[in-house]
């Protein structure tokens, strides 16, 4: 692997090496082998595909480490870890879709489970908070299920921790990526690939310098589902400066695909800075459904200054009550992470201290 995180993470006390004929053969096992302490640690994973589903629950800070030669290129990685699942179809039955992620953050079952109704899994008050500081960069983490939106098929799902993705592509068809109650998730200079509800969750996610790439249209982008806390919060999707493209050239989505829907009136995303491809509807968002709406006063579906085919002000306006075209004191509140990621349980901003705002080697 080319630049500086190789050569630090081979010298760091703690580092541990996956890969064929390696002491681990399985990231999972390395993992396992740290114990549940708050001891920092790297794995440094060798170039291969790695079957295994991956489930951290240690509160120590910990870095998921691909082998590659281009550290800032996620179209270059060469570690693969696959999970092939999903849940709610005729083959599968049904059950939560925590279990169909490829990897879970989280510091138990019960506060990673997404649950259903308008509040999700009801959680036991005041859980353990889990890792402080995950982080994973160049690797390639995949639900393969099927290559169609089938059912919940997460590839990543974060709750009650920290957690950060560079140079990463995270790959499924529905609901990809699950940022769960108080999770804090950022992925900078990466790729997501969806085509249902493909960012959804409870906690906060930021997006920054990445490609969205649409495999098809269902449902939205987005799928937000807010909460009622004592305190005030900015549990949302917030995307910046990225791009919102279909997966490839032969897919016939012109104004097909919506920026996203409420999971509930409380949901908050923003697309800012963003470009859109002529996939995007003309309206940008969508209601939940026609019977259904989950649209009021405190649903934010909101955009401010995007660009490319896919923005369309007039369909905007034309479809009142959806998108939210932002003004610059609308968004200010939301401008940057550290405005948005709160400390667990108390509202405070500014827990950003488990970001790396210059992954780049």
């Amino acid at each position: 692997m080319g630049g500086s995180r190789l050569v630090m993470s081979k010298d760091k006390p703690g580092t541990l090496l996956v890969g064929q004929n390696q002491d681990f053969t399985s990231i999972q096992a390395a993992i396992l082998s740290l114990g549940n302490t708050t001891t920092p640690a790297t794995i440094l994973i060798l170039p291969g595909n790695y079957t295994e589903q991956i489930n951290v629950t240690r509160p120590g800070p910990l870095t998921l480490l691909g082998q590659t030669s281009c550290p800032n290129d996620a179209s270059a990685n060469t570690v693969n870890i696959i999970w092939h699942n999903a849940t709610g179809t005729a083959s599968t039955g049904s059950y939560d879709n925590a279990y169909t992620s490829t990897l879970t953050v989280a510091p138990t079952l019960n506060s990673s489970l997404t649950g259903s109704g308008p509040s999700g899994n009801p959680v036991p008050q005041d859980p353990p908070f889990g890792n402080l500081d995950f982080r994973t960069y160049n690797l390639n983490l995949i639900n393969s299920y099927l290559p169609y939106s089938a059912g919940p098929s997460l590839a990543i799902s974060i709750s009650y921790a920290n957690a950060g993705f560079y140079y990463t592509q995270l790959l499924s068809y529905q609901d990809t990526v699950y940022v769960g109650k108080q999770g804090n998730t950022y992925i900078h200079s990466s790729t997501i690939a969806g085509q249902t509800d493909f960012l959804y969750g409870f906690g906060t996610l930021w997006v920054a310098d990445s490609t969205l790439r649409l495999r098809g249209c269902g449902g939205g982008v987005t799928a937000w589902k807010g909460t009622n806390t004592t305190y005030e919060n900015k549990y949302g999707v917030y995307i910046h400066d990225s791009r919102v493209v279909k997966a490839n050239s032969s897919l016939d989505l012109r104004g097909k695909c919506a920026l996203g829907r409420p999971w509930n009136a409380l949901h908050r995303s923003i697309f800012a800075n963003c470009y859109l491809d002529d996939s995007i509807r003309p309206s940008g968002y969508i209601q939940w459904s026609g019977s259904d709406p989950r649209v009021n006063g405190n649903t934010t579906m909101a955009e401010y200054i995007d660009s490319g085919p896919g923005f369309n002000l007039t369909g905007r306006e034309e479809a009142s009550n959806v998108t939210i075209e932002m003004t610059a004191s609308q968004y200010e509140p939301y401008s940057s992470p550290k405005k948005v990621f709160t400390f667990p349980l108390s509202g405070e901003a500014g827990n950003i201290g488990w970001i790396d705002e210059h992954p780049e080697v």
